[in-house]
């Protein structure tokens, strides 16, 4: 496969990856508030305090995820992004596996998400060249 090939197949898994951690952190964190969002916050049995309301935690995770999309755009020469995304998804992944489990058998869950955005990190980690900053 061409080199050129290859850079665009790690083109196109960044954006999808970078467009699944945009719209994650927009749509159901900040523009329209998802119960499961709230609920998923609340099994962390955090203190009755303004700083952990959900809102404001969900606001602030949303507000991560969508930096974490831009970066995997913008930082295009170095692959410390993919590792990021793919520690983030296994992190979020397995917290709610242990705090929230029910989620992982409705639609769209949380499981298949996670598993494919890992799979196009990995697509993007394969297809492209390590530089000099990845060593």
């Amino acid at each position: 496969m061409t080199e050129r090939r290859l850079a665009q197949i790690a083109w196109l898994a960044r954006l999808a990856l970078a467009l699944v951690f945009i719209w994650h952190g927009l749509a159901p964190k900040i523009l329209w508030l998802s119960p499961d969002e709230v609920a998923m916050i609340a099994a962390h049995g955090l203190p009755d305090h303004p700083l952990f309301a959900p809102q404001l935690i969900a606001a602030v995770g949303g507000i991560a995820e969508i930096l974490l999309g831009i970066l995997l755009l913008t930082v295009r020469r170095q692959r410390w992004p993919l590792l990021v995304a793919g520690a983030v998804l296994l992190v979020l992944l397995l917290d709610v596996a242990l705090l929230s489990p029910h989620l992982l058998i409705q639609a769209f869950n949380p499981l298949s998400t996670n598993l494919a955005a890992l799979a196009l990190c990995a697509v993007a980690w394969l297809a492209e060249a390590p530089s000099a900053a990845d060593s």
